[in-house]
């Protein structure tokens, strides 16, 4: 019996189908994703950077709480090492209690051994070790614009971005042309970096404008997380669970509940102080100072105040430090009140703040500086 003209046309486009199937985009594997770390760490960071341990443990703790599984890959393979870090954080005390974690860590998977199509999506590590053997890596780069190419999901935080600077799709375009990103920015280098920025083949955020890409940012070491279809950045360290849950999203999944830890209560206050709450911030910050990590709030006050270069973001960064103060009594924070109030212009207010802090602290040089400063002016 003969074949029918749409039937035979059918059976060509599975012919067609078949034979041409390993070049045609394939839906990617929905449950495993893939975490990239740079292999160049020594000695801690010490002797040269390398990874995040913070950034991998949280994006570990949330892949696999939402039933992700996860394989970890560097350029060379083998062991890496991270930057010092806290072993007592909850997030890397669990995972360095995780056997098979710390397998994973003890022998990553070669970059130039993967094949695209196994994974949901990467997820690229920060720390500076990311700026020097990332972008070198060309297997990673060609790994990840196949990931994109097959519906993938493409994310990075913090230095993590470096890997994604010169990805190109299968149609020659640049990954990050005309895409909204965002990644460690120049003001957080400027305080930051300095011991190695100087070494790095470019800046992260110079790197992304000239290549197209729609940088944004928030001010410096608060959260923010980009999402642009299926390229996912965070700023810096803080926005690690911000973007690991949006990976989960982006895999269809709901991310389970999950209780934020006390720096991530502690930015969540800040943001609500500077999005025009400052009486719910106070007041939350009152009512329970030791849920809240008020060193890092203050700190954080005093470092914006240092990259602030109009009078709106040091109005913002006197805020911050103001709503430590009360909880957080340290020299280096009446310090930074006071020079907040001066280069407001409220002379009156920064001598009244420095004098008293001389009282208690009369070698304390800084604070001299500025006084002589504000009796010059």
């Amino acid at each position: 019996m003969m074949t029918s003209i749409p039937g035979r046309c059918a059976l060509l486009v599975v012919l067609m189908i078949l034979v041409l199937g390993l070049a045609l985009p394939r839906p990617a594997v929905a449950d495993t994703v893939l975490i990239i770390v740079s292999g160049a760490g020594r000695d801690q960071g010490r002797s040269h950077p390398g990874f995040e341990m913070d950034e991998l443990s949280q994006a570990w703790q949330v892949f696999r709480d939402n039933g992700l599984e996860v394989e970890i890959a560097s350029p060379l393979g083998g062991a890496v090492e991270a930057d010092r870090y806290d072993p007592d954080a909850a997030y890397n005390a669990a995972f360095l209690a995780d056997s098979a974690a710390m397998a994973k860590l003890a022998d990553t998977r070669r970059t130039g051994e993967l094949r695209a199509e196994d994974y949901a999506g990467v997820y690229v590590v920060g720390g500076k070790g990311a700026m020097f053997d990332l972008p070198a890596d060309a297997a990673l780069a060609e790994l990840l614009g196949r990931i994109h190419d097959l519906g993938g999901i493409v994310a990075a935080v913090c230095h993590g971005p470096a890997a994604l600077v010169d990805v190109r799709l299968g149609d020659g375009s640049l990954l990050i042309a005309g895409r909204s990103m965002t990644g460690f920015s120049n003001a957080e280098e400027a305080i930051f970096g300095k011991k190695w920025a100087a070494d790095y083949p470019f800046l992260l955020e110079d790197a992304m404008r000239e290549r197209g890409a729609h940088w944004e940012n928030a001010p410096l070491m608060m959260p923010r997380l980009v999402v642009d279809d299926r390229l996912i950045t965070g700023q810096n360290p803080y926005s690690t669970f911000a973007v690991a849950e949006a990976i989960v999203r982006a895999t269809g999944r709901v991310p389970v509940p999950r209780s934020p830890g006390r720096d991530e209560r502690s930015l969540a206050l800040v943001e609500r102080l500077l999005a025009g709450e400052p009486g719910v911030a106070h007041a939350a910050l009152a009512a329970n100072p030791d849920g809240f990590h008020v060193e890092l709030i203050a700190m954080l006050g005093v470092f914006q105040l240092k990259s602030a270069v109009t009078d709106e973001a040091a109005r913002d960064a006197l805020a911050v430090m103001e709503l430590a103060a009360p909880h957080f009594d340290a020299p280096r924070l009446a310090l930074g009140i006071a020079e907040g109030h001066w280069r407001l212009g409220r002379v009156a207010r920064a001598r009244e703040i420095l004098e008293k802090l001389l009282a208690s602290n009369p070698d304390l040089v800084e604070a001299r500086q500025l006084m002589e400063s504000i009796d010059r002016t």
